[in-house]
């Protein structure tokens, strides 16, 4: 059975919806060592429609020279969760409809390893909300936007946290699983 665990980047207000605000405290490498360990165990890639869509154009032409996680983005299987078809085309992707919690709990149990998603917070948020989310791995940036996208909608989310870093960036990363 698989698990499924997110990857967010957010401001400290809970923006999340334009991730050019990271551009400024660049990207330390210990981050890509935390990603490139929840990727590295991923065989799954789970997507909403829109999020899909923006990352199609962006990695399906990047190639390992341009960035070490093309081939994780471009060879893992890919599925799409959107009432619509998306409007990109990327190889190793299926479109499974518009969320449905019993479609992702067979995904999940069709899956061995983890099912990693990155933005896709529509997703996201009802994931949290029927306690499919396995680990939310939030990358939480020093700055309060203000304005966006809020990650955390009106809903009560009760985490408990698994773990945490600090880089040098000024980024901390919070692990959070399920409350027992």
């Amino acid at each position: 059975m698989g698990t499924i665990a997110v990857h967010e980047f957010i401001s400290l207000d809970g923006m999340y919806d334009d991730p050019s605000f990271t551009f400024a405290y660049g990207f330390d490498p210990k981050m890509g060592e935390t990603l490139g360990a929840i990727t590295g165990a991923a065989t799954a890639i789970l997507l909403g429609r829109n999020t899909f869509e923006m990352f199609a154009p962006a990695w399906s032409t990047r190639t390992v020279e341009d960035d070490p996680g093309a081939p994780f983005f471009n060879d893992t299987m890919k599925y799409v969760v959107g009432a619509q078809e998306p409007a990109a085309e990327w190889a190793n992707s299926t479109r499974i409809g518009a969320y449905d919690p019993e479609v992702i709990r067979k995904l999940k149990a069709d899956t061995d390893g983890i099912i990693y998603i990155s933005g896709s917070g529509q997703l996201v948020r009802a994931l949290l909300r029927d306690g499919l989310v396995d680990n939310l791995h939030l990358f939480v940036y020093p700055i309060a936007l203000g304005t966006g996208e809020r990650f955390w909608n009106e809903d009560t989310t009760k985490l408990a946290l698994v773990s945490t870093d600090v880089y040098d960036n000024g980024v901390v990363h919070l692990n959070y699983g399920p409350v027992a």
